[in-house]
């Protein structure tokens, strides 16, 4: 164990602006305190929750809630000590609203895959 994990950090968690609009879009008020508790838990040791993802979202996890239903996508950043979600969605296999999809399309508007690999 390293130092910063046996100190017991406590992460901030910062939902995007885009996150924030899908989490709006769940109407139904139970699953949405349900998808917060899950949330909430993200605040320790979140890179031992959930699976890191491939492919177009590479560096970024995905952990489940709500039963399975729904999925909670974010990236760690240990410099600042910050959890950044950046989707909250159904999990919807080769579905346009699917969550993973959908956060795709949103993070090639904020930023192209194009002009990712120039940092």
């Amino acid at each position: 164990m390293t130092a910063l994990e046996n100190s017991g950090v406590e992460y901030q968690v910062i939902l995007t602006a885009q996150a924030q609009q899908l989490f709006t879009k769940i109407k139904d008020r139970r699953e949405q305190e349900l998808l917060l508790a899950r949330i909430e838990k993200l605040k320790h040791d979140p890179d031992k929750q959930g699976k890191a993802l491939s492919d177009d979202l590479s560096g970024y996890r995905s952990v489940r809630a709500v039963g399975q239903r729904y999925r909670i996508i974010y990236r760690i950043e240990p410099a600042q000590i910050v959890v950044l979600v950046v989707g909250i969605g159904r999990r919807k296999d080769g579905d346009k609203r699917d969550v993973y999809e959908v956060t795709k399309r949103l993070l090639w508007e904020i930023m192209p895959p194009s002009n990712r690999d120039d940092e």
